[in-house]
């Protein structure tokens, strides 16, 4: 892990003063990274079964797809409001100054399928646990959640008490 670890770039101060930016622009430029990112994260979900990867935006559609493809399963899309043509699925939740909304196409994921979830940092957790909501409440089964990298600083696994948890790399612990 410390190769992709050496990939990303450290941006001290951004998007404000006090915070350390991990900047995965570097490791996505790599081909050689890039694949095997993609190759760890597919290691770590092979002991479940998944019928379907979901990928929030944005960058759950970076990693989502690439899981998908190594694991012979479909992608399904998690955007905000208003970006997705069919009917939807939708869950708001808190942020630290407000609230947000997450949407899924209602067929994206049928009864029973189990899903993984996969995305680029697992921070606070509130983006995760209303994916996982929306997997529910369409009547699907969260096989696992699956991250580049975990902030444990932020504890955003508290949040999804229950449920499997894989992360690559883990800064601030």
């Amino acid at each position: 892990m410390e190769e992709l670890r050496s990939m990303i770039r450290e941006v001290p101060d951004f998007p404000k003063p006090g915070i350390l930016f991990y900047d995965i622009t570097t490791l996505l430029k790599d081909p050689k990274g890039l694949s095997l990112a993609a190759d760890k994260l597919a290691d770590a979900a092979r002991g479940n079964k998944v019928d379907v990867v979901a990928g929030m935006e944005s960058r759950g559609f970076l990693f989502g797809p690439l899981l998908a493809l190594r694991l012979g399963t479909g992608f399904a899309l998690m955007r905000k409001p208003g970006k997705l043509p069919a009917a939807t699925t939708s869950v708001s939740y808190d942020l630290e100054y407000g609230t947000e909304s997450l949407e899924i196409h209602s067929d994206a994921v049928r009864p029973g399928q189990r899903v993984l979830i996969a995305d680029d940092v697992l921070a606070t957790g509130g983006t995760a646990a209303a994916a996982v909501k929306l997997v529910e409440e369409l009547g699907g089964e969260v096989a696992a959640l699956s991250f580049l990298i975990e902030l444990d600083f932020l504890r955003g696994r508290d949040r999804l008490e229950g449920y499997e948890v894989s992360s690559l790399l883990h800064y601030g612990s």
